[in-house]
This record gives structure tokens, C-alpha cells and sequence, in this order.
């Protein structure tokens, strides 16, 4: 299941991104911007969420990609970062600048967004609400390493179970007023749960969760260092 801003303030502001990024992207030979990714499901988003129950999906193979020593723009050159983000990215036959363009795009949205609401762009990697953050992170704009460093140690919406949580403090991010959560023992027992109402909180993980269940919250992300 995919997840959507579900906050009006967090679909506002990812908005804006889009449009501020449509105009930011001008000026880099022209090319045009590579089909656009779909986001990460939730459950495979975070660290160990369970997988959605229905059939596995079916493979398909990849086109191939273009070899290292032929990626080449129609002028100039790239940057070492720059090629280093395009080794095995560029499927043969596709314009290397636009698959670039589509990773400088995802700097301009983090970009955007850090300056907006930084736990919204936090939230957004969490999700998958930003696809290949990751990569275009390592390579392009490293200055938002924290970023993904955070959003490691966070959660999307979803269930998981004891191997999967992280005991500590965390806050939510774009909550929606049917935003809950409920956080169980060994024994089935409710060890902590309520609503966020369309407001921001901080719930306590305790050692002795063994499942961890978040509807309509978007994102939980770590307060201080979890270790």
C-alpha cells in the first residue's frame, strides 16, 4: 500500500516542491525528465516491516543498462559524483542527462522540504514518498546525509514485530485525525496505544513490545539517538 501526504499541510508542501523543482530543473542541457519512479510500498520502506498478504509479484527483467564508459552527455561532461549516480542507472537506449535530471529533482524536493518542515522530508524518505532518495543523496547532494540517517531509524505506517522495533522515544510526522497506534507484549497485552487526532505526538517504544501498529500517522521518526 502506497502512502500519500495524508496531512494538508504535508500535501501543501510537497506540492509547492513540485512546482519550485519544475523550475530549478532549467538550464541543464534541456533534457528531459526520465519517467517518473513509483514510491516504495510502506512495508518495504522501513526497517523489517511485515509484506502485504497476496500473491508475489512477478519478475520481470530489466532492460539492460548502459555501460560505465558510455555515459556520455550530447555535450559537456559529468562530474565524478554525477557519473558515480548514473553507474548502472541508465538503461541502454535512454538520454544518461535525463536520468541525471531525475536525481538532481530529488535534491531540489529535499531541498524544498528541508526548509519547509524538515521532519516532512524526513518522513518522506521513511515512506518512499521521495523514490531513490538514497542514491541521489549519496552522490548528489550529500549535504542531506542526516536525512537518511534519520529516516533509517524510522517507520511508516505498518505492523512489526519484536525483531523489528527499536525501543525508544518517537514523534510523529503528518498525522491524520484517524491517526492510532497500539503497541502489544508477549502475552497480547496492550503495553501502550491512543490517537493523534491530527496532532503531532511522541509515544514511548518500551523493551518489551513485541508488535508495534501504526494506522493514519504517516511516519514515526526517532527522538534522540536510539543506539
Amino acid at each position: 500500500m502506497r502512502h500519500p501526504f495524508r496531512a494538508g499541510a504535508a500535501v501543501v508542501v510537497l506540492t509547492a516542491a513540485l512546482a519550485a523543482c519544475g523550475s530549478s530543473t532549467e538550464g541543464r542541457g534541456g533534457a528531459a525528465p526520465a519517467a517518473a519512479r513509483a514510491p516504495i510500498a510502506a512495508p518495504s520502506a522501513g526497517p523489517g516491516t511485515t509484506a502485504a498478504d497476496g500473491p508475489p509479484a512477478r519478475r520481470t527483467s530489466e532492460p539492460p543498462k548502459l555501460p560505465s564508459d558510455e555515459l556520455t552527455p550530447a555535450t559537456g561532461s559529468f562530474s565524478r559524483k554525477q557519473k558515480e549516480y548514473l553507474v548502472d542507472r541508465v538503461p541502454r537506449g535512454m538520454d544518461p542527462a535525463a536520468v541525471l535530471q531525475t536525481g538532481q529533482e530529488t535534491c531540489d524536493r529535499l531541498r524544498f522540504l528541508v526548509k519547509a518542515d524538515r521532519d516532512v522530508a524526513v518522513g518522506a524518505i521513511v515512506t518512499g514518498e521521495i523514490a531513490d532518495a538514497k542514491p541521489a543523496v549519496e552522490h548528489l547532494c550529500t549535504q542531506h546525509r542526516d536525512l537518511l540517517r534519520e529516516a533509517d531509524r524510522g517507520y511508516p505506517d505498518g505492523t512489526y514485530r519484536n525483531d523489528q522495533i527499536r525501543p525508544g522515544r518517537y514523534r510523529d510526522v503528518s498525522p491524520t485525525g484517524s491517526c492510532t497506534w497500539q503497541i502489544t507484549g508477549a502475552d497480547g497485552r496492550t503495553l501502550n496505544s491512543g490517537s493523534a487526532a491530527g496532532k503531532r505526538t511522541s509515544i514511548t517504544v518500551p523493551r518489551q513490545a513485541r508488535f508495534f501498529t501504526s494506522t493514519g500517522c504517516y511516519a514515526w521518526l526517532p527522538e534522540g539517538d536510539l543506539g
